[in-house]
C-alpha cells in the first residue's frame, strides 16, 4: 500500500496550513499502524522546515531549485548545495510574510491577479491567451505561476505596509539629490530630433560650399513655412540635383546628442526648425519633433470647487440628484458657494474648504468629473452630474498654464530616494522578522 501523507491530510486541513498537526498526526500514526503496515507506507513528500504555523517541504524546495536554475539557465549559479539552502531561506522568509499577510487580511482578488498576469504577457509582446500558452509550451504551468504570482503580490502589500512608515525623505536629502550628477542625468531633458544632412566632399571649393549652404537655407525656410515637410525627405532623396540624407535621431538626453547639436536643440520649440549647422562633412539641419524633461514643462491647471451628494440608504439615487439639483439653485439665487459646501458636501477632503480642490493638473480627476470640469467656463456652475462617488455640483474659479518642472523633479528625486531606503530598510525588516520567527528544521 502506497499512501501520501500529505494527499492524506489535504483531505482534511488546507493545502498550506498544515501545521504542527502534521508532525502530531504522523507520531500518532505510528503509534496506532501495525509495524507491518507502516513498513509498506511510502512518504512522498517530506516536511524540512517548520516556519511559526507553515511548513517548508521538500516538493516546494525542490521546484524552487528547479525553477531558479531554468531560469538562469547559461548564468554562473553558486553550488547546488549552497543553491538549495539559500533557496530554502527565501522560502521560510515568504512563509513569514505570507503568515503576516494573512493575519493582517490581505487578499488578492481574482481580478487583480489577471491584471497583474496581462501586464506580465504585455511586457513579453503577448496577449494573456498566447502567453499562457507559450508557458505550457515550455512546460511551464499558468496555474503554478498565477498562484505564485499571488504570493508575490500579497508579500509586497506586506512589505509596503510593513517597511513605508519607517522612511522619512528631507528637503535637504532632495536638493543634495538633484544637485548631484545622478540628479542632473535624471531631471536632463529629453529630445527627439529629426536630422537632415547635405553633404560635401572631403575637399569642397568654395563654390560648392556656397552653393551647399544656399540650398541649406532654402530647404530650413521650407521645412519652417510647412512647404516642405519630413516625411516626404527620404533616407537618399535629390534636392535640386544634390543628395540629401534624413534620419531620424531618437529620443536622446541632452549629454547624449551630437556635439554639434548639443548647443542648439535646448533653445529649439517642438516642431521648431533649426538654422542649418555646418560640420566637416556637409551642412545640417535638425528639426525638433518632440521634447520631455528639461525646463519649461507647462500644463495647464484649473482650480475648481465641488458639493458632493451620496446615495445612501435613506437618500435614493433620484434624491441625491434632486437634492444637489436644488443646492445649485440655491446658490445661483446667491447663497454662497461656500457655506454650502460645509454644510452639506459629503467629500469630508474637500468639505472644510468650502469644496475648494485647489490647483489640478490634467488627468488628476475620474472621467465623468474631468470632463464636466474641463467644459465650464470661469465661475460657470455646472448642471448636476455624476460620478463613481455620486452626485454633483462644480464652479470652475481658475485656470493657468503652470511650469511644473521643479514639482516633477523633486517628485522624480523623492521616488528615487524612497527606493533605495526601502531597500536598505526593508533588508533590516527582513533580517529582524527571521530573527523573531520560529523555524525548525526537519
Amino acid at each position: 500500500m502506497k499512501i501520501s501523507n500529505k494527499t492524506l491530510l489535504s483531505r482534511v486541513l488546507p493545502s498550506r496550513i498544515l501545521t504542527l498537526a502534521y508532525a502530531t498526526i504522523l507520531v500518532l500514526a505510528s503509534t496506532l499502524l501495525s509495524p507491518a503496515v507502516w513498513a509498506d507506507i511510502e512518504v512522498l513528500d517530506k516536511v524540512i522546515a517548520i516556519v511559526d504555523g507553515d511548513i517548508v517541504t521538500e516538493v516546494e524546495l525542490e521546484e524552487r531549485t528547479a525553477q531558479i536554475i531554468e531560469s538562469n539557465r547559461g548564468n554562473q549559479l553558486p553550488p547546488k548545495d549552497i543553491l538549495r539552502q539559500q533557496i530554502l531561506d527565501r522560502l521560510i522568509i515568504e512563509s513569514i510574510q505570507l503568515q503576516m499577510g494573512k493575519r493582517a487580511g490581505v487578499r488578492i482578488s481574482d481580478a487583480q491577479l489577471t491584471e497583474a498576469m496581462d501586464n506580465i504577457a504585455k511586457n513579453n509582446g503577448m496577449d494573456l491567451p498566447s502567453f499562457k500558452r507559450a508557458m505550457e509550451k515550455d512546460g511551464i504551468s499558468y496555474e503554478a505561476t498565477r498562484s505564485q504570482i499571488r504570493k508575490e503580490m500579497v508579500i509586497s502589500q506586506v512589505q509596503q505596509g510593513n517597511i513605508n512608515h519607517r522612511i522619512q525623505i528631507t528637503d535637504q536629502e532632495v536638493e543634495n539629490y538633484l544637485s548631484s550628477e545622478e540628479g542632473k542625468q535624471l531631471t536632463a531633458g529629453e529630445y527627439q530630433l529629426l536630422h537632415i544632412l547635405l553633404p560635401l566632399p572631403a575637399k569642397a571649393t568654395q563654390e560648392q560650399q556656397d552653393h551647399t549652404r544656399k540650398l541649406a537655407e532654402q530647404l530650413q525656410q521650407q521645412l519652417s513655412s510647412g512647404k516642405t515637410d519630413f516625411a516626404s525627405i527620404k533616407a537618399q532623396t535629390l534636392y535640386q540635383g544634390n543628395t540629401v540624407q534624413s534620419s531620424n535621431l531618437g529620443w536622446r538626453k541632452a549629454g547624449d546628442l551630437p556635439s554639434i547639436f548639443a548647443d542648439v536643440a535646448p533653445g529649439l520649440k517642438p516642431g521648431e526648425v533649426a538654422a542649418p549647422i555646418r560640420s566637416g562633412s556637409g551642412f545640417h539641419i535638425i528639426i525638433l519633433a518632440d521634447k520631455k524633461g528639461g525646463e519649461g514643462q507647462l500644463v495647464k491647471q484649473t482650480r475648481a470647487r465641488h458639493i458632493l451628494i451620496k446615495p445612501s440608504q435613506i437618500r435614493s439615487e433620484k434624491q441625491a440628484r434632486k437634492f444637489v439639483g436644488q443646492l445649485r439653485q440655491r446658490i445661483i439665487e446667491g447663497e454662497d458657494f461656500v457655506d454650502l459646501a460645509k454644510q452639506y458636501s459629503e467629500d469630508t477632503g474637500s468639505a472644510l474648504q468650502g469644496g475648494d480642490l485647489g490647483w489640478a493638473n490634467p488627468g488628476q480627476f475620474v472621467p465623468a468629473f474631468e470632463t464636466s470640469m474641463n467644459q465650464l467656463d470661469i465661475d460657470e456652475i455646472s448642471e448636476p452630474f455624476k460620478s463613481q462617488f455620486g452626485w454633483h455640483i462644480l464652479q470652475v474659479l481658475e485656470r493657468r498654464n503652470q511650469d511644473i518642472s521643479e514639482l516633477r523633479w523633486q517628485a522624480m528625486a523623492r521616488n528615487m530616494i524612497h527606493q533605495r531606503k526601502f531597500q536598505e530598510e526593508l533588508q533590516n525588516w527582513l533580517i529582524k522578522i527571521r530573527d523573531e520567527a520560529f523555524v525548525e528544521f526537519k
